[in-house]
């Protein structure tokens, strides 16, 4: 792409946006930066679009959102019937977020498709439930979900709810690459109202069915209710969208106790209580709720993303101090409690199934194993869960049970197709109030089940590469691991390599396919079932490690870990 011939453009075509031509104007002089936005179209794929906000082609800005809703719509009408059943929309809290919602609502309605707008911001799952709720044909998102507070985002769902697979991502990709910005015009809003085009989604229409459904996903409700009183428990939306549902469920359930980070309870799109991304990941996202927790005696504390599908935990152990829990052990908390629970209850179904992403802990592997449940892995993306959730009820094959994701995404539920916060939040409490009714803690469970199946110890190593150099050189890294692979790392023999975008998996015993979809992922399987995997980042310019080991005693675990980083580290520079 010529840079200096496309920014031309844009100055011409969005000569009448005040805003926009003073955005670029202020990089006239500024070639690295202007490149940056020009050298490239803001990608879409299966996670959609995510980018900085800002004028240009590589920018989250209203442009690109009406040029890729046409796309959407035009992919949508390839069967018009279908098309008529509409598109439900949501946001989140980040800046933009409403504007770019409603020019997705008028441009689909520009192209005669129904949009069903949300009146105020929602959780990503009271979307993904909400698609299905109306019979829509599609989802939309506006939210860049735990990035820093100058990205913002566009995710397109399915009619099952779930994140729009690869096929479909490629399509819909297609569609967009064809239009010309100036093309994409929305419809004036009243007379998409007065067309009966425009839907706005008020707080009754499908927000009480997600919660009435939300509630049937408590699996020991009468010990909730009992002890519900008894726990004391501090909550944080991070300026999201999970205030008012998060909120309004445990109350309904009977937790009394729940104090709210009242800094972080109003919506702000600059997230700016925040010294890092609203991330529940992020230890510092829990500095205002431990001050909280201190103040009024609670042991547990949970938070979620601004688009609340995703849940962090912090439990106070017995040196008094929180520890936060990883995005896996609260998988595997989870995963334990359900499988446990509807086995002494004599509920736990005969064909019974867990999902989890290959990057995700094997710990969850034995636990399933204990239970004689199956474990199902899939690739990275909660929309790969959703598909096999939709298979299995196709089928009949399996009962689901849950799903999670390492970067602290889960569900137990069939009615949404993508992580849920709300769901989590209330499993969380569950799990938390039958540890109070034994006597013990969060933390006292998670090392029970270490105890139990051995210790298993995650890291996650992120490594940015911005930029048009940054893509190159992650091609370069992948292209290199793949041409010639460590035979080992850290003095640990690779047993196994497998290749998901060749879908091979090569050992000695020979080569057979990974039965996955082809994803750029490379996966080194070492001995005594440790791990490393590495992959380039599908929403951010990052080439990411995953570096598992486990033992039977934590040091030994802690240390191999350690050793295994260090030599991951050295294979990807």
């Amino acid at each position: 792409m010529d840079v200096r011939a496309a920014y031309e453009q844009w100055l011409k075509d969005f000569a009448a946006d005040a805003d926009t031509v003073a955005d670029l104007k202020a990089i006239a002089d500024k070639p690295a930066e202007m490149e940056d936005r020009f050298y490239t179209e803001l990608s879409f794929g299966t996670a959609g679009m995510r980018g900085v906000l800002g004028a240009g082609t590589n920018r989250m800005n209203r442009y690109n959102v009406r040029r890729a809703t046409k796309g959407l719509a035009q992919y949508l009408k390839q069967d018009p019937e279908n098309a008529k059943r509409g598109v439900a929309i949501g946001y989140d809290s980040r800046n933009f977020s409403a504007e770019f919602a409603k020019d997705t609502a008028l441009v689909l309605c520009a192209e005669g498709v129904p949009a069903y707008l949300f009146d105020a911001l929602r959780p990503v799952p009271l979307l993904s439930y909400a698609v299905r709720h109306l019979n829509c044909a599609a989802g939309v998102v506006v939210t860049a979900s735990h990035n820093p507070p100058q990205y913002n985002g566009y995710k397109v769902y399915g009619d099952d709810g779930a994140q729009v697979g690869p096929e479909a991502a490629d399509a819909i990709t297609g569609y967009i690459r064809a239009l010309n910005y100036l093309d994409c015009v929305p419809m004036d809003e009243a007379a998409a109202k007065a067309a009966g085009l425009l839907h706005i989604i008020g707080d009754k229409e499908v927000d009480d069915d997600y919660m009435a459904q939300e509630k049937t996903l408590t699996i020991q409700p009468d010990m909730l209710r009992r002890m519900g009183g008894k726990l004391s428990i501090v909550y944080t939306p991070l300026h999201g969208s999970g205030n008012v549902p998060v909120r309004r469920i445990l109350k309904e359930l009977g937790i009394e106790n729940l104090a709210v980070v009242t800094e972080q309870e109003k919506p702000d799109g600059n997230f700016s209580t925040l010294h890092c991304a609203p991330n529940p990941e992020n230890p510092e996202a829990f500095e205002l709720a431990i001050k909280l927790a201190d103040k009024v005696g609670a042991n547990v504390i949970f938070a979620t993303d601004p688009d609340c599908d995703r849940l962090g935990v912090a439990v106070r152990g017995k040196d008094g101090a929180f520890h936060l829990l990883t995005g896996n052990q609260i998988g595997c908390v989870l995963l334990h409690y359900i499988l446990s629970t509807l086995k002494k209850q004599g509920r736990l179904p005969a064909n019974g199934a867990a999902c989890k992403s290959i990057v995700s802990t094997s710990l969850a592997n034995r636990i399933c194993e204990d239970f004689g449940v199956q474990m199902y892995e899939t690739l990275t993306g909660f929309k790969f869960i959703g598909e096999k959730i939709q298979q299995f009820q196709d089928s009949g094959s399996n009962t689901f049970l849950f799903g999670f994701e390492e970067s602290y995404g889960f569900l137990s539920s069939t009615f949404v197709r993508d992580k849920d916060g709300v769901n989590a939040s209330l499993l969380v409490t569950e799990v938390a109030a039958a540890c109070e009714e034994e006597g013990i803690t969060l933390y006292d469970r998670v090392q029970e089940i270490f105890a139990k199946y051995g210790f298993f110890v995650e890291k996650v190593i992120s490594t940015t590469l911005p930029g048009k150099d940054g893509l190159t050189r992650m091609k370069e890294i992948m292209a290199g691991l793949r041409t010639d692979p460590p035979k080992e790392i850290a003095g640990m023999k690779v047993t196994a390599v497998r290749d998901y975008l060749k879908g091979t998996r090569i050992s000695e015993s020979g080569c057979e396919p990974t039965g996955l979809p082809a994803s750029d992922v490379l996966y080194f399987e070492l001995e005594r079932g440790n791990w490393v995997c590495v992959r380039p980042s599908g929403t951010e310019p990052k080439i990411k490690l995953y570096v598992n080991s486990n033992a039977k005693e934590k040091a030994d675990a802690e240390a191999l870990n350690e050793a295994l980083c260090k030599a991951s580290q050295a294979l990807v520079k």
